[in-house]
């Protein structure tokens, strides 16, 4: 198993370049990472975005940390972006990913990586609206990788979420839209994460890793690594008392799957009114109990 570090954990505490490299590559001690968006926003001004990329694209490389992707992160989640049920939000949620896609490059890094969308509560019960909203954002994901390609992008990656209202949320629609972009100009991947393929309120019996990493398979680029209940999306570190996953458990299911050159990005959402040195203990305990 190939463990990677998602930056989620350092918003709103460690945003200073040269910190937040030291940290990864000296205290947690990780090599690969997955830089989040919320660190940098894809719509700042295109100069001092370049510059700020900058100033972290050389503070991990002295640190030998590696930028290997981008991903979304808390604030673009809030918005519903290429299911939205306004067609001016939609058209500016593709220029976001395409600025996104450029502050990768800025990075670095060639991948990036974002759930797709939300439908609108109405939207989601309205079968002919919901398929025609769903047509539409598989054309922006292909517009998307024309763009990404012609940039220097060569993977992007959709994350399946746990909400009905969202595309993909279970392993026949993951399927679906997988299969759907199989002609895009740069490949289209999925990204699974723990947490949301456990949630059993929505997905009842098909609430297993194993189930989807088999079903998937052929289509995963990346996963992400939390600690859970299956109860709700918790994004706990692996000290939490109430976890259903064992390091044990996730080597186990991810050998028996054939996704052992996968990477798997730990993504831990601290709670911002939590102590940062509490996030930061429970950062190092908690690398320290996947590497071994």
């Amino acid at each position: 198993m190939k463990l990677g570090l998602n930056l989620s954990f350092a918003v709103k505490r460690w945003m200073e370049p040269e910190r937040l490299a030291e940290i990864c590559g000296k205290t947690l001690r990780t090599e690969h990472i997955q830089f989040s968006w919320d660190l940098i926003d894809p719509w700042w001004p295109e100069e001092a975005r370049k510059r700020i990329a900058a100033r972290f694209r050389q503070a991990f490389t002295e640190h030998g940390v590696s930028i290997d992707c981008t991903f979304g992160g808390n604030a673009a989640y809030a918005f519903p972006h290429l299911l939205a049920p306004d067609k001016d939000q939609r058209e500016i949620a593709l220029e976001y990913f395409k600025r996104a896609a450029d502050l990768t490059l800025e990075l670095g890094s060639s991948v990036m990586g974002s759930p797709a969308g939300t439908y609108s509560v109405s939207d989601a019960k309205d079968s002919g609206r919901k398929e025609a909203l769903y047509q539409e954002m598989i054309e922006a994901l292909f517009r998307l990788a024309d763009y990404g390609k012609s940039a220097g992008l060569t993977q992007i990656q959709i994350e399946a979420t746990p909400l009905f209202s969202e595309e993909p949320h279970d392993i026949e629609g993951s399927l679906r839209l997988m299969k759907s972009l199989e002609d895009s100009a740069i490949p289209v991947r999925l990204l699974l994460d723990w947490g949301h393929a456990l949630f059993k309120p929505l997905l009842g019996k098909e609430a297993d890793m194993g189930l989807w990493m088999r079903a998937c398979g052929p289509y995963i680029g990346a996963i992400h690594l939390q600690q859970t209940d299956g109860l709700w999306d918790e994004h706990w570190d692996f000290t939490h008392q109430k976890g259903m996953l064992t390091a044990e458990y996730i080597k186990k299911t991810t050998h028996e799957s054939g996704l052992d050159d996968v990477y798997q990005y730990l993504e831990i959402v601290p709670r911002y009114e939590e102590f940062s040195e509490n996030v930061l203990n429970g950062m190092i305990r908690t690398m320290e109990y996947l590497r071994s």
